[in-house]
């Protein structure tokens, strides 16, 4: 049996990142970026699809785990009665070249270790031409190359590359695998004392700049922190995932490909980075999104490539078996043709917000942003296929009309604030018509709660965004009943689904667990209709569900007790820190639901460490 989601680590390099198991394995890196083909697939498949581990050699231990503070540098611990030694993990910050950095420490006594590595390109399938070198071995596989320095001798064995030594208290064995092109000369050998120390200090660094100081300060920094890993750094995208297929439901097909960054997490992604401090990374991941955009308004996707690219061809890798047998793994997706509607008021809600936090606007942004509400005057009151990106057929969803909303409403707010050439009366002729519309034909007097689609009697959470966005205040008695309705219908065991599976047609078999970024949603909602102890109280069981560094998947299986979903996701750390700042209420913390205020000047930004 594969190893649980939550038993996993993130490190990382702001280009790719990799999950280390507590069992000291390494079972998922892709190389050259996030989205690129794995070559330790082990978590979707068996050690025959690529690993790397490093533990002893025989006997049980007991092992624990830390993140070092204010970085990704992680620390695993191996104790039994006769000895122990520390496995520390980390990736550098990229310059040139890609590398994972494996330190085993001495702690105590004298105790056997093994370290064992196949690597397997192309998804897990493709065994490298592994030859000798100085201090290591050279991988090649097409134009994939790898090579692994060691301190201590190794060799060959099935296929894999292993070496066995004792460690002593007080010292210390050294791995660096370093990835390359195949026709080029092999990447340098590093310093890895030195390398270890810059990567915590950069790191450091980073945290350090967070604004926030209140009780959850800690909670904040270490999303945030995996959220920096989650961004691309050469361009600023954010991915959303760094894993592919890891069921939504153990044994089901709701399997998804999440290493792309999607315009839905957009407006969330920029707050939460700029209520933070992170004006550089906020400024990037909008830059990302402008460059994403540019070209044609009627081509505009739901979401993109690490560097913007439109074609996210889905399709399966058939050799794999899946995550605990959960078929099929899937590659690219195929919802990225899909109409989704709220799109358009993410990117006009992403730049009203960029224009009160930063300062950043330009005439020239906007007039981007004019010709795609041109494309939304004719294309709102179509069907689609929703925030969740179903596949049962396009329907009139509520969360798509009221972002379609938001975009007429921060399209005329900013035309007014900045002065800008717009037509702002049929703009606002058109939003007070989306509002009232919604407020007709979503809204359910015998649920007393607005639905899932004009309509229907499907509940969703995505409408609990709607005090966050400021479509209604939450002091208006609709939007009470709508969560309360939600806490009635879609709360079970206290956590919050997007939607009854087992009741709607959405494309796909019934069953998944709890989202937990509704989850977060649902806590920054309680607060908004008055219940603030109700919320702190939501927000502090979320917090236990985390695993033991403080890392979230997308979603819980209540019957189980376990993480479920791509991991880490960035939604649901997004949504945490969203959330906490809700719980805050600091005066300088800006909420989607700030929508008349004057644009702030913009901020200096200390230089980002990382």
């Amino acid at each position: 049996m594969p190893a649980k989601i939550e038993d996993y680590a993130l490190i990382g390099d702001c280009e790719t990142a990799a999950l280390v198991c507590k069992n000291g394995s390494i079972d998922w890196l892709c190389w050259p970026d996030f989205s690129s083909e794995a070559c330790f697939a082990a978590l979707l498949g068996s050690e025959e699809n690529g690993y790397w581990k490093i533990a002893p050699t025989k006997g049980k231990w007991k092992t624990t785990r830390r993140y070092r503070p204010h970085t990704l540098v992680l620390e695993t611990t191996f104790e039994r009665p006769e000895g122990a030694f520390r496995l520390v993990d980390f990736m550098p910050v990229r310059q040139r070249t890609s590398h994972i950095v494996r330190i085993v420490e001495g702690i105590r006594g004298k105790i056997p270790v093994r370290m064992e590595m196949a690597l397997r390109f192309d998804y897990g399938r493709t065994v490298p031409w592994v030859t000798h070198i100085k201090e290591g071995v050279r991988a090649i596989a097409g134009p994939n190359l790898a090579v692994l320095r060691a301190s201590v001798p190794m060799h060959g064995e099935n296929m894999k590359t292993v070496a066995e030594f004792a460690v002593r208290r007080g010292q210390r064995v050294t791995f660096s695998l370093a990835y390359g092109a195949s026709h080029k000369p092999n990447p340098r050998k590093i310093n890895t004392a030195q390398t270890l120390a810059d990567c915590e200090l950069r790191w450091r660094r980073w945290a350090h700049c967070l604004k926030y100081k209140g009780k959850y300060r800690d909670v904040i920094e270490r999303s945030l922190i995996t959220l920096r890993a989650m961004i691309f750094r050469p361009t600023g995208g954010v991915v959303s995932a760094v894993t592919t297929s890891l069921p939504e439901f153990i044994g089901g097909v709701r399997n998804w490909d999440y290493r792309c960054c999607w315009l839905r997490d957009t407006t969330f992604t920029l707050l939460a980075l700029a209520n933070g401090g992170y004006f550089d990374e906020a400024a990037a991941w909008q830059n990302w999104l402008l460059r994403a955009l540019a070209g044609s308004p009627e081509q505009v996707q739901i979401m993109y490539g690490l560097k913007g690219e439109r074609q996210l061809l889905e399709w399966e890798v058939g050799w794999l078996p899946g995550y605990e047998n959960s078929r099929p793994v899937r590659v690219g997706n195929a919802a990225a043709g899909q109409l989704q509607l709220d799109i358009y008021g993410e990117m006009l809600d992403c730049f009203f917000h960029a224009q009160h936090s930063m300062g950043r606007h330009t005439e020239d942004d906007f007039r981007v942003l004019v010709q795609l509400m041109e494309q939304l005057e004719k294309i709102w009151q179509q069907p689609d296929e929703g925030i969740w990106e179903t596949r049962g057929g396009a329907q009139q969803f509520t969360y798509s009309k009221m972002m379609a909303w938001v975009a007429f409403d921060r399209a005329v707010l900013m035309a007014e604030q900045l002065h800008y050439d717009a037509p702002i009366e049929k703009w606002k002729e058109i939003r007070d018509t989306i509002h009232n519309e919604i407020c007709a034909r979503a809204f359910n007097e015998e649920k007393n709660s607005f639905t899932q689609a004009y309509g229907s009697e499907q509940l969703d959470a995505s409408m609990l965004l709607m005090p966050q966005v400021g479509f209604l205040p939450g002091s208006d008695p609709r939007v009470k009943g709508t969560v309360e309705a939600i806490e009635r219908e879609l709360m079970p065991a206290g956590l919050v689904m997007r939607y009854d599976t087992s009741k709607g047609e959405d494309g796909l078999p019934p069953g998944e667990g709890v989202f937990l970024a509704c989850s977060f949603w649902m806590v920054s909602s309680l607060k908004a209709i008055g219940r603030v102890k109700d919320a702190r109280a939501l927000f502090e069981r979320l917090l236990k569900l985390r695993n033991d560094l403080g890392l979230l998947s997308e979603e819980y299986d209540l019957e189980h007790k376990r993480m479920v979903g791509n991991f880490p996701q960035a939604f649901s750390h997004i949504a945490l820190v969203n959330a906490a700042f809700d719980l805050a209420d600091e005066p300088h913390t800006r909420h989607r639901a700030h929508r008349n205020s004057h644009p702030r000047q913009p901020r200096s930004q200390k230089a980002s460490a990382a």
